[in-house]
């Protein structure tokens, strides 16, 4: 049985990771929850999955978990602040981390999580843009197992060969020739680049396959999320940019792809599909 940490329960992948854990019992329990201010949310969790400790980021957002965990007789700890949720990320009592907090905040208890050995499912890109080389040195010199759960490079893990090896030698002496990431193109893929100065933050986020937050929606218009997903595979994959190629592919059908030297492609389609009806 694999006992988890998750890292950002209350967005939209620590949901679903929950959700995973509520349909398996049998396979998974929750030792920690970590969130940064949505109480409501987490006490649900924690009514839920009674994990040992529940993390607040936020000071007043714990005081009131505790409360409410407290008038409702559980035995879960509450815990508050970023030391705490080091502290979580790092504790023997969980053998899996989902890294799943966005941006810089998730930086510190994803290394923790790494230096510790932990199986460290990662859903936070921002790590791997801002600290690659020391979260990597962090993985191996840990002891830990680090599986990509951002849905391009999962896709791409799961297509490689030898998946427990990483480097470029070894890729290229498996006959891959290059790793190949899909972009839909986002809603301005045919805007002239004379009109993109009057686009407006509604039609940048207005996205013509998916629905998404609004800045990752912002991110796709401009293309700067495939660009933070470029670093995010070379150093996930330590594979140099010339080995990564990103292809505009407007139906959103074909997550990633990885092209091999006898002209061989393994490609994996994306587990739910995308708006057909506003498909480009």
């Amino acid at each position: 049985m694999r006992t988890l940490t998750i890292l950002g329960s209350t967005g939209s992948i620590g949901e679903s990771t929950l959700d995973v854990v509520a349909r398996h019992p049998e396979r998974f329990r929750v030792h920690a929850l970590v969130a940064n201010t949505r109480v409501d949310k987490m006490l649900a969790q924690v009514i839920a999955h009674r994990p040992q400790v529940a993390v607040m980021i936020d000071p007043a957002a714990a005081q009131t978990l505790e409360a409410a965990v407290s008038a409702q007789g559980l035995p879960t700890r509450v815990a508050c602040g970023a030391a705490a949720a080091i502290e979580v990320a790092a504790s023997p009592e969980a053998d899996s981390v989902m890294a799943a907090i966005v941006g810089a905040a998730g930086l510190q208890s994803t290394l923790a999580a790494a230096q510790a050995g932990k199986r460290v499912l990662l859903a936070n890109k921002e790590v791997l843009v801002m600290a690659g080389p020391v979260f990597m040195q962090a993985v191996e010199q840990g002891g830990a197992t680090l599986l990509p759960i951002d849905s391009e490079h999962n896709a791409i893990f799961q297509a490689l060969p030898h998946r427990e090896k990483r480097g470029a030698a070894r890729l290229l002496a498996a006959g891959v020739e290059k790793i190949l990431l899909t972009a839909s193109g986002g809603p301005f893929r045919q805007t002239p680049i004379e009109a993109l100065q009057a686009i407006t933050p509604e039609q940048a986020v207005a996205h013509p396959n998916w629905v998404m937050g609004r800045k990752i929606s912002v991110d796709s218009a401009t293309m700067m999320n495939k660009g933070l997903e470029v670093i995010e595979a070379h150093w996930l994959f330590d594979v140099a940019p010339e080995h990564i190629e990103v292809v505009i592919h407007p139906q959103s059908v074909i997550h990633s792809l990885v092209q091999y030297v006898d002209g061989s492609v393994i490609a994996r389609e994306y587990a739910c599909p995308p708006r057909l009806n506003q498909m480009r």
